[in-house]
């Protein structure tokens, strides 16, 4: 054990040492738990009779139960339940392939399967509805005819209704994780029926399933071709409105073309045809009239290209170039008067004027030509503008002609969709598909399903324990007692001065012991109280409680056998003046003591002397009718200033705190009090309001003792391992007041 003189006030280990118990008590070691769980730890040990009893209850109940439970038998089929349909024909259906992938698809095919109006299809199909036997696979008895007010058709709807309730209730949807599979489970008390219905609920599925498809094709059949005639009206009157305005406005469509998503584009008019070949023309001739022009306006008209390239021309400029190769010729042998020279002279005369008679007539064509090319460009000309205002107009008219244009395209495009999907649809509901399959019929059971013993056991005791832990969570929030140290800075906010252990043996004999555990504990306690005043442990003060019973006689006592044992002359004072008790301890006579002196009597022979080393002990005497009103008085405080005078340290036993005025009183004429609380007893309240009382008349609290603690129950405090066993009686004659 550790030395008390190295503890200071509010000194606590974080971590509980090993209990030491006597052979008869059991050794709890906590050490090794957080705070939290040895909390938990200390309430379950606190309450352990209790918490084995709700177990124990919880494990016969679940044992009973299980005794007087009839057994039923669970029947199982397995169905595979895919995605995709299995689909004969390439034509989709109503259903769009991303929604069989999407991640809801298996939570609704679950959802459908504890449909009710599939256990409706199977109580139709099996005829379970006024079925004897179904009924009294479930425990229950058929409602006979004339038992009830009911008319016939209420009385088959109730059973109805009845029927699917019990199926709903026992049949039960397992997916089997990672797969298309799904276990489809029937429990009843009949083997035989529950195979039944397990095969009978997997096929109706599948019924239904098929039956929602072809449903769901046939009002969409439906739908389209409400749809499909509304929808032709519109084509036709948005044609004829197009065709309408088109020949209002004169527009005559040359060519037109659809592109890829269906609307239809004008690429030529009647106009804009005109006009590109009126427009061809006036190019060519504004072409030929630009080289008439440059032709008219050439220098000399022997130079020009006509002229050059002229046939008649070119053949009279050769016969002139003979002629002259021929008169040069006769020159050099010749005169020019020679007969021959001047035939020649004559010949190329003539040849010459021929030459400038054609090269003449062929310079007065290039005028005309570039008069008549200039005439015929003017006149294209206009006709081309004729033609632009015209196809102005026809554009301008083209806007409205579009709107209609794309109305008609609108129309013929939902149309065209429309009647497509009408036809895909016809093909896919002339044609079954299906994507559920069973994949293990349900046999018929051999051995029950329930109910299972242990299975029942194990819930029982889970359930105890629950319940355990909740009773006992409910009372440890009720009790407020301390059940812990840290409970007295936490709640009380006052020092902790020690805890005191219970004991098996009387206290009396312990504490003249100071081997024992509880004069180890007290004198731990004085070695704290050493540490609470500035001169080490208090000259004077006073011992109470909240309520009787709670130790303070005995902890005055055990104070002031410590004290005395260090060579301190101890003066014990029994302040309880309605309930006195420490005169029995001691040994001595009541015949006179406090209530004389407070009476005015001197002090010879009132103190008593006994065999306890430095110890004397002065007894209440006669007890007053009023003790407040004597306490009330200043004769007390000049009491304990004399008392002082001949001992070192006075201690003073008073009465509990609540419903009296004696301890205050007492109080306020020493230093201070000590506080006795009994462990897992007192109220926290009860505590604080006492504390309060105090501190509302200027009394100093030095800390609190806790008494009465048992550390074979459960951790506590610095670690002690005690027995010990005490006991207070209010005005009785039990030890320990």
């Amino acid at each position: 054990m550790q030395n008390p003189m190295t503890r200071y006030p509010g000194d606590q280990r974080d971590e509980p040492t090993p209990l030491q118990a006597g052979a008869d008590k059991v050794v709890y070691d906590d050490s090794w738990l957080s705070p939290l769980l040895v909390q938990y730890w200390q309430a379950a040990i606190r309450w352990r009779l209790l918490i084995i009893g709700i177990i124990a209850a919880a494990l016969a109940i679940g044992f009973g139960a299980t005794l007087l439970t009839a057994p039923k038998f669970t029947a199982k089929t397995q169905i595979e339940i895919s995605r995709e349909q299995k689909k004969i024909t390439n034509v989709a259906g109503i259903e769009s392939d991303g929604e069989a992938r999407d991640l809801e698809f298996y939570a609704t095919q679950y959802a459908l399967l504890k449909a009710q109006s599939l256990a409706e299809r199977v109580v139709r199909k099996l005829r379970l509805a006024n079925d004897p036997a179904f009924l009294a696979a479930h425990g229950e008895k058929p409602m006979v005819p004339g038992s009830t007010r009911l008319s016939a058709r209420e009385l088959a709807e109730t059973q109805q209704r009845h029927a699917i309730g019990l199926l709903l209730n026992n049949v039960e949807i397992v997916p089997i994780r990672t797969s298309r599979l799904v276990d489809v489970s029937y429990t009843s008390r009949s083997p035989a029926l529950s195979a039944k219905i397990a095969n009978a609920w997997a096929q109706e599925f599948i019924g239904s399933s098929m039956d929602r498809q072809f449903a769901s094709t046939a009002d969409a059949r439906k739908f389209l071709e409400e749809r499909l005639i509304q929808l032709r009206g519109k084509v036709e009157q948005s044609e004829r409105d197009l065709v309408g305005y088109t020949t209002d406005k004169g527009i005559v469509t040359l060519d037109d073309i659809r592109d890829a998503s269906g609307r239809t584009y004008t690429q030529r008019t009647l106009a804009s045809a005109d006009l590109e070949a009126l427009n061809q023309a006036y190019i060519e001739a504004r072409a030929e009239r630009i080289a008439a022009e440059s032709r008219a306006t050439v220098g000399r008209a022997e130079s020009s290209p006509e002229v050059l390239s002229n046939a008649t021309i070119t053949t009279l400029r050769t016969q002139r170039a003979e002629a002259g190769a021929r008169y040069a010729n006769i020159l050099v042998r010749f005169q020019p008067d020679y007969p021959a020279a001047r035939a020649l002279k004559q010949e190329m005369d003539s040849l010459d004027a021929a030459i400038a008679r054609e090269t003449s007539r062929v310079g007065g064509g290039r005028g005309q030509t570039y008069a008549e090319a200039r005439k015929r460009e003017t006149e294209l000309g206009a006709k081309v503008e004729g033609l632009k205002r015209e196809l102005e107009r026809q554009r301008e008219a083209s806007i409205q002609q579009n709107i209609y244009q794309r109305e008609v395209d609108t129309n013929r495009q939902l149309y065209d969709a429309l009647l497509q999907r009408y036809k895909e649809i016809g093909v896919a509901g002339s044609v079954g598909v299906n994507n559920i399959a069973i994949v293990d019929p349900a046999k018929t059971p051999t051995s029950p399903s329930s109910p299972n013993l242990l299975l029942n056991l194990a819930l029982a005791a889970i359930a105890g324990l629950t319940i355990a832990a909740v009773v006992v969570f409910g009372l440890e929030q009720i009790d407020e007692g301390i059940r812990n140290p840290d409970d007295v800075r936490t709640y009380l906010k006052i020092p902790l001065l020690g805890n005191v252990p219970m004991s098996e043996e009387s206290p009396l004999t312990a504490i003249q012991d100071p081997k024992t555990d509880l004069s180890e504990a007290y004198f731990s306690v004085r070695s704290t109280l050493a540490f609470t005043t500035n001169h080490g442990v208090p000259k004077s003060f006073v011992v109470t409680s909240t309520r009787p019973g709670e130790g303070k006689s005995t902890t005055s006592l055990a104070l002031a056998e410590v004290i005395g044992r260090t060579g301190k002359s101890v003066l014990l004072v029994d302040g309880d003046l309605r309930s006195p008790s420490l005169h029995r301890y001691m040994g001595v006579d009541n015949k006179s003591g406090l209530s004389n002196l407070l009476a005015g009597d001197a002090l010879t022979d009132h103190v008593k002397a006994t065999a306890h080393k430095g110890l004397s002990v002065l007894p209440t005497g006669p007890i007053p009718p009023s003790p407040a009103e004597l306490l009330s008085s200043e004769t007390f405080g000049r009491l304990v200033t004399m008392f002082l005078e001949t001992f070192d340290h006075v201690i003073i036993d008073a009465p509990p705190i609540l419903g009296l005025a004696d301890s205050p009183l007492m109080g306020r004429a020493t230093e201070g009090v000590v506080y006795v609380a009994q462990a897992e007893e007192t109220s926290r309240r009860a505590i604080r309001a006492s504390l309060q009382r105090l501190g509302s008349v200027g009394v100093h609290v030095f800390g609190v003792i806790v008494t009465k603690v048992d550390f074979a129950k459960h951790s506590y405090g610095y670690g002690y391992g005690y027995g010990y066993g005490y006991g207070y009686g209010y005005g009785t004659e039990k030890a320990g007041a």
